[in-house]
């Protein structure tokens, strides 16, 4: 008992700190309202990819692999909600900025990462929505719905410590440390990877 409110305790801390010092950022002086909403909205979608795996793999105390998926679909909604408001706030502030970094012509290195890490979410959400109604088989569409997770992962931490912004450098590094080892840690005990192996194999020997 004990040990689980600990764990929900540094995890809500791990989440709530980095908006807390983006919230004290100087880099907010006379800012627009849209500005600020993005940017937290992208602080906000940070912690989420840390929160994702968690629940897909059943870590968290007091949820059982199943109500623990579940919520991970909505977390996800939540996620593709708060990039779409990151990246439509931005949208809004600077449309040349944006229109830069979807044709991929941006001269900043973090526009490329991010512009790649939307448009994984975008396939990851896609499969998740189109699982049962096109009928997709379990194991493809764990290793589908994984590797573009995994992008999604490795793409948004590049594209966060890329940017010099009202994140914090130490919580800003430290979330997205825990985001790509709780990653790395559910996609090995989820073994999605032993599937595709295993399918290889299968059809190598079926060949012989």
């Amino acid at each position: 008992m004990a040990r689980a409110a600990l764990i929900w305790a540094a995890l809500g801390l791990v989440l709530t700190i980095p908006v807390a010092v983006a919230a004290m950022s100087p880099l907010l002086e006379w800012r627009s309202p849209v500005y600020i909403a993005a940017g937290f909205a992208g602080v906000i979608a940070m912690g989420l990819l840390l929160v994702q795996p968690l629940l897909a793999a059943g870590y968290l105390p007091g949820l059982p692999t199943r109500p623990g998926r579940r919520l991970h679909r909505w977390v996800g909604s939540g996620l593709v909600a708060a990039i779409a408001i990151h990246i439509g706030g931005l949208a809004i502030f600077s449309p040349p900025d944006v229109v830069d970094a979807l044709t991929f012509t941006a001269p900043t290195l973090f526009s490329h990462f991010g512009v790649v890490a939307m448009w994984a979410l975008i396939g990851a959400a896609t499969l998740a929505l189109l699982r049962r109604p096109a009928r997709l088989r379990p194991k493809l569409w764990r290793i589908g719905h994984s590797a573009l997770a995994a992008t999604v992962v490795v793409t948004s931490v590049a594209h966060a410590l890329l940017i010099e912004g009202t994140m914090g450098t130490a919580t800003k590094a430290l979330l997205c440390l825990l985001a790509l080892a709780a990653t790395a840690k559910a996609m090995y005990d989820l073994r999605a990877w032993a599937l595709l192996a295993r399918r290889r194999a299968g059809a190598h020997s079926n060949a012989e």
